[in-house]
């Protein structure tokens, strides 16, 4: 039996990834607004990362962490989209094991870390406006550094068991993937092993990190609502919800497109598979397209930033 096993996970070295199995005409089509919001979220999270490197007024805490959150949607954009995009161009289907496996881990991960560094942005905004007395000695620099490890640890940990549970299955019906991209259940339903375990401990770990931290910015907003409202003074109102106004907007997307997958998913009997699959995509493009853009609209230090980094130039 062992030497049964061993064979049938050698004929797997690569998996073949068919993009939207009905619909394939779509690709060329459709690469190019997707090669828009890729050229759009890469170089809008650029700007923003030069402008507060760059910038001496934006190193504060809120901006350090407006920068981790750059950077996760950069590293999420460049495993994702180049790949998607050399195949509906190049017809560059195959994914090697690792690779795929690999990607599988990122995406996991790094979905997380945004939404946990959207609690700790939360938490930051709970305590500039509900403790400001005591928010330059609770949000500091050590306070980032701490945060930042902690989103990466945390997430790394539960999410790592994904690929590594998906990569010891036996594969042996076939190699082909309908979906651009190697998500758990796609690649997971091609084995011949049980796998029920590895569905449930993607479901129980996603749902936890991910609805922990819901749960956590709902709280933080709901005190900031509490002592909001309680501000008597004329336009405090609204200087402190505009504070908070950026930070909810990204929330608000991120969930949004998230919650949405969830449901295409949850009802895919009912509609077409190409469906989830192209919200996946963009579920990888359009926060990371939008996170810098609301920021740099609605926050004036950056937008004042960006504009004398654009005369440098």
């Amino acid at each position: 039996m062992a030497s049964s096993s061993n064979y049938s996970t050698a004929l797997i070295s690569e998996f073949l990834l068919i993009c939207f199995p009905n619909y394939q005409s779509w690709q060329h089509w459709l690469s190019v607004p997707l090669s828009l919001l890729f050229l759009l979220a890469m170089g809008a999270n650029t700007t923003l990362l030069i402008t507060i490197w760059l910038e001496a007024s934006l190193h504060e805490p809120m901006y350090y962490l407006l920068s981790l959150l750059s950077l996760l949607d950069i590293v999420l954009c460049l495993t994702v989209i180049p790949k998607v995009l050399a195949i509906f161009w190049f017809d560059l289907r195959p994914i090697s094991f690792s690779a795929c496996f690999l990607q599988m881990f990122i995406m996991n991960s790094f979905l997380t870390m945004e939404s946990c560094t959207f609690m700790v942005m939360a938490y930051d905004r709970y305590v500039a406006i509900c403790h400001p007395l005591q928010y330059p000695s609770i949000i500091t620099g050590q306070f980032v550094v701490r945060a930042a490890v902690f989103v990466i640890a945390r997430n790394v940990l539960f999410s790592l068991p994904v690929p590594i549970l998906s990569a010891r299955l036996r594969y042996c019906a076939g190699n082909i993937i309908k979906n651009c991209i190697c998500t758990n259940l796609s690649v997971s339903k091609l084995s011949c092993d049980d796998i029920i375990f590895n569905r449930l401990y993607q479901f129980v770990a996603g749902w936890t990190l991910l609805g922990s931290d819901l749960i956590l910015i709902v709280l933080s907003y709901s005190f900031i609502l509490k002592v909001v409202l309680r501000i008597k003074a004329e336009g405090a109102v609204a200087k402190a919800l505009s504070t908070c106004g950026s930070h909810f907007i990204l929330i608000l997307f991120f969930s949004t497109v998230l919650l949405v997958l969830v449901i295409t998913n949850l009802a895919r009997e009912r509609i077409s598979p190409d469906v989830p699959i192209l919200l996946n995509i963009l579920h990888h493009l359009i926060p990371p397209a939008l996170n810098p853009i609301v920021y740099g609209v609605r926050t004036k230090e950056i937008k004042q930033g960006i504009q004398k980094l654009l005369r440098r130039l």
